[in-house]
């Protein structure tokens, strides 16, 4: 299983491309570099995922849909709305990830790749800087949802 850790902060080019960190395309396998893109449904952020766990993520959504539902129905297209596939380039690791979805979460000129474990996130570095929660609220956070 794929583990993504570290936080890096990468300026995006005159093409709009970015280079993946090494160390997060160190652990993605060479024989599948397709990575999926997303915005995070929560947050201002956009999630990239390996292939693999980007379909078994979304095999589990799937799971609990009913298609004969309009609802589940509306849902899921709205789910699959707005992704990508992305894939490095093997010599510098460059990634395109549409503007739309950069513009979306207020790309201008960096952004930082903030590692999930399963997952990438990706940040305007502007906002990622502005969610750290105050220590008190994270240990208060960790006491509720693990005390």
């Amino acid at each position: 299983m794929v583990k993504f850790i570290g936080e890096y902060t990468v300026k995006v080019d005159d093409k709009g491309r970015l280079i993946l960190p090494s160390s997060f395309k160190s652990v993605v396998s060479v024989d599948d570099l397709r990575l999926v893109v997303k915005k995070d449904l929560f947050s201002n952020c956009l999630e990239m995922f390996t292939y693999e766990e980007w379909a078994k993520e979304s095999e589990k959504v799937k799971s609990r849909l009913n298609f004969f539902n309009r609802e589940h129905s509306q849902f899921w297209r709205e789910y699959m709305r707005d992704r990508a596939v992305v894939e490095p380039d093997e010599k510098l690791g460059r990634i395109s990830i549409p503007k739309r979805l950069l513009e979306q979460i207020g790309v201008e000129r960096e952004v930082v790749f903030a590692g999930n474990d399963h997952k990438i996130e990706i940040w305007a570095k502007e906002n990622f800087q502005n969610t750290k929660l105050p220590e008190s609220d994270y240990l208060a956070l960790a006491e509720k949802i693990l005390g």
